[in-house]
């Protein structure tokens, strides 16, 4: 599975209908939900806000919505497109401001559709790797050795903090977890300890 480096958008009109499509970064349903809020709240004079969502490793909690388009012509096309394309942790909102000429079940399907694959078209996707969240203290003269050896493992800090040690938080790789635990343990004489959090599913950074 893949998710999104970053959000995205694309346009279409069609038959003077406008559609908006966007695709949002979101990582649970309760997420997808308050993006959603956003949207609907930020184009309040749009006709529709159709949405679907799929989150989770494999993309199994799905959610879709016609938010007033006719059953089956909005929501579920754009699903059905998410589905195929292999991107999880991911909202599609497609916000459509009627122009005066009604597009028919089939042309509704077939816009939504056309929408969704617009903005999908138009995201960098990166694949989701497992990572592991950690925090340690070091002494100030290991830092450098262990920031090179951090590099080599493709560690990804969050967070440095420079008091009486060096205090250091962030994500590994999951299968690097181990190498890091030993050059802390290593550099440090065994008086630093890494503290492991179980492993996670991260957008690899583009």
């Amino acid at each position: 599975m893949r998710s999104l480096a970053e959000n995205a958008s694309a346009e279409l009109v069609i038959r003077n209908s406008r559609f908006l499509a966007e695709a949002v970064i979101v990582t649970s349903q309760e997420d997808a939900r308050a993006a959603l809020r956003s949207r609907k709240e930020h184009h309040a004079d749009a006709s529709h806000v159709v949405h679907a969502f799929a989150v989770g490793a494999r993309g199994e909690i799905l959610g879709c919505s016609d938010d007033g388009e006719p059953a089956g012509t909005a929501g579920r096309p754009v699903l059905e497109v998410l589905k195929g394309s292999g991107i999880t942790n991911c909202l599609i909102t497609v916000t459509r401001w009627f122009g005066g000429t009604k597009l028919g079940t089939g042309g509704l399907v077939k816009a939504y559709t056309e929408a969704a694959k617009a903005v999908l078209a138009a995201v960098v996707a990166v694949p989701l790797v497992s990572t592991r969240q950690f925090s340690c203290t070091v002494p100030y003269d290991v830092y450098e050795p262990l920031r090179r050896k951090m590099s080599e493992l493709r560690v990804e800090l969050d967070r440095e903090e420079f008091t009486t040690g060096v205090y250091l938080s962030g994500r590994v790789p999951a299968d690097g977890a181990d190498a890091l635990r030993t050059a802390v343990s290593d550099l440090t004489r065994g008086v630093s300890v890494v503290a492991l959090q179980e492993e996670n599913l991260t957008a690899q950074k583009a």
